[in-house]
């Protein structure tokens, strides 16, 4: 009777492992990929050893190290029989990753604005002065933030932690949340206690992170993408002036400059439009699901409905780094040569075998 009870519940566990691995190894896979592309069009091109491509250089690393954590973010919010020290691990350090990678996309949002609000003082920028000073500060806060719970804001000492993934509904907020199945009906490891995201990250923490880190965060990427496209709109406006000042005859001419302009702006801002709700959206619905269920008093949630939402929100969000590189031919060149010699070698010894 005990392995019937042990055979049913690894079954659900299973499904909850291969729904995890179905999303999160091809997407993490294509993830690593385009970095890796990126990264190496970036270091075989000398022309690109300059501050801003080293500031996007350090987001596609923290981009890469996200990827290979995707795999591992949807088990954080299931529980499991853990040490707290191994709990303590494979809860912070993807959390620190993310907080990295977005640090490190806002440092790179906010000085490519400024190349753009103010082009005339952009050469002496102080993050171009002080960029060893600006990479610390994007890649130890985060660190520093994440390990807090390492240093004692955790709620190990909290209510509820006896025995991991207790099937008792009794209503307590410390309570495990999104048990897999398998830890109700077998032994735990000898000196293992439940893992869960509430027994590390206390609600306070939970509170600060979103509303204090990740949503000022959000809205400085929305608020810059914003003005940079105003500041287009207006620069656009002046050049299709210019036109029209000038052309003294053939003033068709000028108006179909006019609509090439305005189509190529519309084009931009439905780009940036569409890239914005395909890459935040998911992240953001994400965010307001977890935080909304944190406020609830419920004890248990729907697992797959969590895997689903953590493994489109964070890697949605993982994908807006290769945008801006894949967008940037001067990052593929290198690799699109590489694979023309190749395309031509093939060709080349195709022809030779026909021969």
């Amino acid at each position: 009777m005990d392995d019937l009870a042990n055979d049913s519940a690894v079954r659900p566990l299973l499904s909850e492992a291969r729904l995890i691995y179905a999303i999160t190894v091809p997407l993490s896979t294509a993830i690593i990929l385009a970095n890796l592309v990126i990264i190496l069009g970036i270091s075989c091109n000398r022309q690109l050893y300059n501050t801003p491509n080293y500031f996007f250089l350090s987001l596609l690393v923290a981009d890469l190290c996200t990827g290979v954590a995707l795999p591992f973010i949807p088990w954080m919010g299931l529980n499991r029989p853990l040490s707290f020290s191994s709990c303590l691990l494979v809860h912070i350090f993807p959390n620190f990753l993310f907080l990295a990678f977005l640090f490190n996309l806002v440092i790179v949002h906010y000085e490519r604005y400024m190349c753009i609000v103010s082009p005339l003082h952009y050469s002496s920028f102080w993050v171009h002065r002080r960029f060893p000073l600006v990479l610390l500060a994007v890649w130890a806060p985060p660190l520093l933030y994440a390990s807090l719970p390492a240093f004692g804001w955790n709620n190990r000492a909290g209510p509820g932690w006896n025995g991991c993934c207790s099937l008792n509904d009794t209503g307590a907020l410390g309570a495990p949340v999104n048990c897999s199945t398998v830890v109700a009906a077998v032994a735990a490891p000898v000196g293992s206690e439940c893992c869960s995201y509430r027994r590390v990250f206390p609600n306070a923490f939970i509170y600060l992170e979103v509303y204090g880190l990740l949503a000022p965060a959000i809205l400085s990427i929305a608020g810059m993408t914003g003005r940079v496209l105003w500041i287009t709109r207006g620069q656009m406006k002046d050049i299709c002036r210019l036109h029209r000042s000038v052309a003294t005859r053939g003033g068709g001419q000028a108006s179909e400059r006019e609509q090439r302009l305005n189509l190529r702006y519309t084009r931009c801002v439905a780009a940036v439009s569409l890239t914005f709700l395909a890459c935040w959206v998911p992240y953001i619905i994400y965010i307001h699901v977890c935080v909304a269920f944190l406020l609830s008093k419920e004890t248990r949630g729907n697992s797959t409905t969590h895997i689903v939402l953590s493994c489109t929100g964070i890697g949605s969000m993982a994908v807006m780094p290769l945008v801006l590189g894949l967008a940037n031919r001067q990052y593929t060149d290198p690799v699109r040569k590489l694979l023309h010699k190749l395309r031509d070698r093939w060709r080349r010894r195709q022809d030779s075998e026909d021969i």
